[in-house]
């Protein structure tokens, strides 16, 4: 039985970024955690305090990297932490913990052109918001995309303000929006994340969101489910009203993903579906399945339903 090969050039039924990345680079490229001590401006007293109010980032920092050490001994603690598992490999230097363009341009380019110093260090992926972005911020990551690697992943959540409002996060849809547009055709690889569940959010306006997104000039999306965690504020909220949030069943979340991926342009690439809490922080909703067990019953279902990326795409005429 002959495989069929999609529009991305291969037979998986969506548009995979770990295979574009092994297609780009000639050898292995893992990203390297740094926290650089960032905040952001619903946490500083700016725009609010005390973050979104489903966040967390100790539940996602992995062990090696704390702002008490310098960006250089971040790396290096890094490397010596994967090069248990892989032997040769460059990295990416990945500024994940808050807003990472969040501070001054020669703060900035201080702490990026540090990592990027390092022999094994090809370029930089920068977690931030869309409202902690600047022209001359933009300029000087345009410059640096001419030699370096250079990824900005924007923290877009909802398409819906008043799910943004009630997570606290202190931004409108319609400034991702603007953000992603003047972020574009600059060399900078573009990605935004989306949160599945969010106070407000239905289904169906989750799915529209993800549309919406891929409609957008952005290179790569991320979905995450809502997950309750411990010592946050959203904990309890939970706590006192459940029925505020759609929590998914593992079922109907691979159902919801699928319904994702046939309806968004086959030009995005997809980087991630699932979050996986460390244990002893998750308090909903408990699947007990890894990352790649995920994946796996996702392809499974795009198999069953006979569908695959961008099936039932519409190009949007609204921008």
């Amino acid at each position: 039985m002959q495989t069929e090969i999609y529009p991305w050039g291969h037979s998986k039924r969506y548009n995979d970024f770990p295979g574009y990345f092994k297609r780009r680079f000639s050898e292995r490229i893992q990203k390297v955690t740094i926290d650089a001590g960032f905040t952001c401006p619903n946490r500083d007293g700016s725009k609010g305090t005390g973050g979104c109010t489903y966040c967390n980032n100790k539940s996602f920092n992995p062990a090696y990297c704390t702002p008490k050490e310098s960006v250089s001994e971040q790396i290096e603690k890094g490397i010596l932490f994967f090069a248990k598992k892989y032997k040769t490999q460059k990295y990416l230097a990945y500024f994940q913990a808050f807003s990472n363009t969040y501070g001054e341009l020669d703060l900035l380019k201080r702490i990026y052109e540090e990592a990027l110093s390092h022999e094994k260090v090809v370029g930089l992926v920068i977690g931030t918001r869309p409202d902690c972005i600047s022209e001359p911020v933009l300029d000087y990551l345009e410059s640096l995309a001419k030699d370096y690697y250079i990824a900005i992943e924007y923290g877009v959540e909802s398409a819906n303000n008043m799910a943004l409002d009630a997570i606290n996060r202190g931004h409108s849809y319609q400034e991702a929006e603007a953000t992603i547009l003047a972020t574009a055709n600059r060399g900078i690889h573009i990605g935004a994340h989306l949160v599945n569940g969010l106070p407000f959010d239905t289904p169906d306006m989750m799915l529209d969101h993800a549309v919406r997104l891929s409609n957008l000039p952005i290179e790569t999306l991320k979905l995450h489910q809502l997950q309750i965690l411990n010592h946050t504020a959203m904990a309890k909220e939970y706590a006192e009203d459940p029925n505020r949030f759609h929590l998914f069943g593992l079922e109907e979340y691979i159902d919801f993903v699928v319904d994702v991926i046939e309806r968004i342009t086959p030009e995005v690439m997809l980087d991630r579906f699932v979050n996986q809490a460390p244990p002893g922080w998750l308090i909903a909703p408990k699947w007990g399945i890894k990352n790649y067990e995920f994946v796996a019953k996702l392809e499974k279902r795009l198999k069953e339903r006979e569908t695959w990326q961008g099936r039932l795409f519409e190009k949007s005429t609204k921008l």
